[in-house]
């Protein structure tokens, strides 16, 4: 049964720290000392598992966001409409101009990169059939 303690403290721990807390405030949220948190830090499974948590919560906001993006969107795109003022229109269209550009910069990069990571593979996959076949040295 200490064991199933232990694995709860643990989670809380990894949770508290993957979300910011400071080891003192992730201690007390898991009902443990600070001395115990730090131990637990000092060990690189445990300190991966904080690292991959915190990834997941990115990974997880990163989603909610990009899905909210839509929305905010279509209230742009309505702000630029007759019945709102024209300072509002104004607005509304310059922060949809800058965002299109900057979302049609970001996926060429995106292409760019892709491409590149692409071409650096495929020679490294020449490299490799060229070393492996016993030229004539």
């Amino acid at each position: 049964m200490a064991h199933r303690g232990r694995k709860s403290a643990d989670e809380a721990l990894r949770q508290a720290l993957a979300c910011g807390a400071t080891v003192e405030t992730a201690a007390r949220a898991a009902g443990v000392s600070p001395r115990t948190a730090h131990r637990r830090l000092a060990d690189p499974a445990f300190r991966a598992g904080v690292h991959e948590a915190r990834a997941d919560m990115v990974q997880r906001t990163a989603g909610v966001m990009t899905a909210a993006a839509l929305e905010s969107v279509r209230t742009l795109l309505e702000l630029q409409k007759p019945p709102h003022p024209a300072a509002v229109r104004l607005a509304a269209a310059r922060a949809v101009i800058a965002l299109g550009l900057r979302l049609r910069e970001e996926a060429d990069l995106a292409g760019r990169v892709a491409e590149l990571e692409r071409r650096l593979e495929a020679t490294a996959d020449d490299d490799e059939g060229t070393a492996e076949g016993g030229g004539p040295c």
